[in-house]
């Protein structure tokens, strides 16, 4: 009796049209789920959400420039980032840690096929982080009072970010097969970052080899000033992501002519836009700037509300009825001749430095002109009105800014008044945020500063009903607004006690 021989299997499994495709994509949807239900990888989108959502509605101006709110959406992705380089390095080495190597090669995918499988499971965090910053963007998009435009090279920095890291895992793996490498990466990342934060962000072209680049500044410009390279910064990340993924596929054994070809394109386009994004600011930019700082009328569209002018740059046309509605309820306050006084109330920016630089705003000379700044809600509100009432009461912003009296009473009356709850109004506009003793008041130019006994008249002022305090000031308006009297005078011609705290100025 003749043994049966057992035959090996047959080769022509290995080049059945089609198998290396449907096993690479089978393989590559296994992965991905395994590397989207990692632990650490669900912690780090679990951090991001969290983070998103309690931030949300926090700012505290509740106002979103759109050009800033871009760069928003770039930070909490580099944890996910971290989190999946991690992983992938994890699972590229998992044949390795589970001795099964040999195993896979009986499998239709040789080495190089596993590789891009795991590259291809990169790419679907970094769609999944899509997802996420688009939310985030889309939620301050739809916020109202939202202005601006933001910018698809910035909301692209986040997805990028998590595939140039996960490409990195992957690549880590196949040089070095071990699973020390990943966590060492992961801390020469982070030395990377806190060597750069602290080198200051934003300052040179060394800034832009990072994954993100912030800026240290509260500074809102309009979005035609920005000056950031957004979409080369962008197509330097993606290049540097895709190339770091494709060496990882030819180090493991692709060496087909698409794979060569595909790092050659992956490597032209993070120079092209590594060398692109460092060439700074054009000229024609610089002069934008000047002429936005220096001369913002000529960029700017007026438009006229009961009788006030409203120059605003075009992004902030929508905003023109919110600060209509604070000249004219600070003006109904008002007495005398100041009741029916129109004014120009002129959006201003510091922008020839750029988003680097948070240059302070000169008072303005012109006889009531206003400057309003390019943020808006929270705290901006009544120092808004504090410099509107500033320009009813002494002429121009200059003047207004010199005050070291008891106009400084009718002045804040003005300001916080109207205000559903005029001492918070009055806290927020104080740098110190109290309500009592002597403070700066913060103003979009310079600021005012009050007194204690001029808070004491102020406070003894906003405890009356509305109504009566309001007629009070109309009443004395004349003498409430001549210049010298003092913070005692004041509170005589109001009726109200004598103040007891110091009433002497800086």
């Amino acid at each position: 009796m003749t043994a049966a021989v057992e035959q090996p299997v047959a080769s022509e499994t290995r080049d059945e049209p089609g198998g290396s495709a449907k096993a690479l994509f089978a393989l590559a949807l296994f992965e991905t789920r395994r590397l989207l239900t990692r632990i650490p990888v669900l912690v780090a989108f679990s951090v991001y959400l969290g983070w998103t959502v309690w931030r949300a509605g926090r700012d505290g101006d509740g106002h979103p420039a759109l050009q800033d709110a871009d760069r928003a959406t770039q930070s909490a992705p580099l944890l996910v980032g971290l989190a999946v380089l991690l992983s992938v390095n994890h699972a590229a080495l998992r044949s390795r840690r589970h001795d099964t190597e040999r195993h896979f090669a009986v499998l239709v995918l040789p080495p190089w096929g596993r590789t891009v499988a795991h590259a291809l499971s990169v790419v679907a965090a970094a769609l999944v982080t899509a997802v996420c910053v688009a939310g985030q963007f889309g939620r301050e998009a739809l916020r109202p009072g939202a202005i601006g435009h933001g910018s698809v090279g910035e909301l692209l920095v986040g997805p990028l970010t998590v595939l140039l890291f996960g490409s990195l895992g992957l690549l880590a793996a196949v040089l070095v097969r071990s699973a020390l490498v990943a966590p060492l990466v992961i801390v020469f990342c982070l030395f990377l970052f806190l060597f750069f934060a602290g080198a200051g962000t934003g300052e040179g072209w060394q800034q832009w080899l990072m994954p993100a680049v912030g800026e240290a500044t509260g500074n809102t410009l309009p979005s035609d000033l920005m000056g950031r390279p957004a979409a080369w910064h962008a197509l330097y990340l993606a290049g540097l992501g895709l190339s770091l993924g494709l060496l990882a596929v030819l180090v493991a054994g692709g060496r087909k002519p698409a794979v060569l070809a595909g790092v050659a394109g992956a490597l032209a386009m993070t120079l092209v836009g590594g060398v692109a994004q460092s060439a700074g600011d054009s000229p024609e930019l610089v002069k934008a700037r000047e002429r936005a700082t220096v001369h913002p009328e000529q960029v700017q569209t007026c438009v006229r509300r009961a009788g006030s002018t409203y120059c605003a740059f075009p992004d902030w046309k929508p905003r023109v009825d919110d600060w209509a509605a604070v000249v004219d309820r600070v003006r109904s306050l008002a007495g005398g001749s100041a009741h029916e006084q129109d004014v120009v109330v002129r959006q201003r920016v510091e922008a020839r430095y750029g988003l680097s630089g948070d240059g302070a705003l000169m008072p303005l000379e012109r006889p009531h002109e206003v400057t309003v700044g390019t943020q808006w809600g929270g705290n901006r509100v009544p120092e808004f009105s504090a410099a509107v009432a500033g320009v009813l009461i002494a002429g121009d912003e200059k003047a207004a800014t010199s005050i070291c009296d008891g106009r400084i009473v009718p002045l804040m009356w003005l300001a916080v008044g109207w205000e559903s709850d005029p001492l918070d109004a009055l806290r927020r506009v104080r740098l110190d945020d109290t309500v009592t003793g002597s403070a700066l008041v913060l103003q979009p130019t310079n600021g005012l500063y009050m007194t204690e006994a001029q808070t004491e008249v102020l406070r003894a002022l906003l405890d009356l009903p509305r109504g009566e305090a309001g007629a009070r000031v109309k009443d004395r308006w004349a003498g409430l607004t001549a210049p010298k009297v003092t913070a005692a005078g004041a509170a005589k011609l109001l009726g109200l006690p004598a103040p007891e705290g110091e009433d002497k100025c800086l």
